[in-house]
C-alpha cells in the first residue's frame, strides 16, 4: 500500500483527487445537516482531507507539492471577481470617500490585532510573520508570508480560521446591531473573511458580493504594499 501511495504521489493526480473528494464530501455532509451559514464547506473539507492524509501516511509537504496545480487557479478566480465590481461601479463611485477612510484602517487593524495578541502571548517572529497576512486572500497572502519569513502552512491555517470566524460573526453581529445594508455586510465579510467571506456575501446577494470583492481586493493590495514596509521598521522584524 505504501509503495502504491508513493507511486501515485509522484504525480499530482492523487493530491488533486483527495482535495476534490474532500470538498464534495464536505459539501454533501453540510447539505445533510441543513447547510448552516456559519460553517463553509471548505472547513469540513479541510478536516476530512487532514484525516485522509493522516490515515494514508502522506506527508503534508508532498501533498502541497502535488496540489500546487490547484493553487494556480486561485489567481484567475481572484481576478474574476472584477466582474461584479464592474457591475456595481456606480455604487462604489458614490461611496469612494468613506471607502477611502475605512479600508486602510480596517486592513491595518486586521493585521495588527492578530500580531498583537500573538506577540503578547510570546510567539516567535516566524509565527508573527505567518499571522500578519491572515485576512488577505491566499494568492497575495502567500507572497507576503514569503517576504516576511513566515510559514506558509501556518498562514494557511490562520487564513482558514479567519474566514470561518468572519462568516460566523458578521451575520449575527449585523443582525444584533440592526445593520441591513448589504453593502456594509459585504464589505465587512470581504475585508475580514477574504475569499470565504466573499463567497458567503454572494449568497446574501449580488450587491453584498460586489462590495465583499471590493473589500477583499483592496485589503489585499494595501496589505501587500504596506505590510512588508511596516514589518521591517526597527523593532518589528524580530
Amino acid at each position: 500500500m505504501a509503495e502504491l501511495i508513493d507511486h501515485l504521489m509522484a504525480t499530482p493526480l492523487l493530491a488533486i483527487a483527495l482535495t476534490l473528494s474532500a470538498y464534495f464530501a464536505g459539501e454533501r455532509l453540510l447539505r445533510l445537516v441543513g447547510a448552516p451559514a456559519w460553517c463553509p464547506p471548505i472547513l469540513v473539507a479541510s478536516l476530512l482531507l487532514a484525516g485522509a492524509l493522516w490515515l494514508l501516511g502522506i506527508d503534508v509537504a508532498d501533498y502541497r507539492e502535488g496540489a500546487g496545480w490547484l493553487m494556480l487557479l486561485l489567481g484567475p478566480a481572484t481576478v474574476a471577481l472584477g466582474l461584479p465590481l464592474y457591475q456595481q461601479m456606480a455604487h462604489i463611485r458614490a461611496l469612494w470617500r468613506p471607502l477611502l477612510v475605512c479600508l486602510p484602517t480596517a486592513a491595518g487593524l486586521a493585521a495588527l490585532y492578530a500580531v498583537g495578541i500573538a506577540w503578547l502571548l510570546g510567539a516567535p517572529a516566524e509565527v508573527l510573520a505567518s499571522l500578519a497576512p491572515k485576512s488577505v486572500t491566499a494568492p497575495i497572502a502567500i507572497g507576503i508570508t514569503e517576504q516576511l519569513g513566515g510559514s506558509i502552512s501556518l498562514m494557511m491555517g490562520g487564513l482558514l480560521l479567519t474566514g470561518v470566524a468572519a462568516i460566523g460573526f458578521v451575520g449575527p453581529l449585523s443582525r444584533r446591531l440592526d445593520i441591513r445594508d448589504e453593502r456594509l455586510i459585504g464589505l465587512a465579510l470581504g475585508i475580514n473573511g477574504h475569499a470565504l467571506g466573499t463567497v458567503r456575501a454572494f449568497e446574501i446577494g449580488p450587491t453584498a458580493g460586489a462590495f465583499a470583492s471590493l473589500g477583499m481586493s483592496l485589503t489585499g493590495i494595501l496589505t501587500a504594499l504596506l505590510l512588508p514596509l511596516a514589518w521591517h521598521l526597527p523593532g518589528l522584524a524580530g
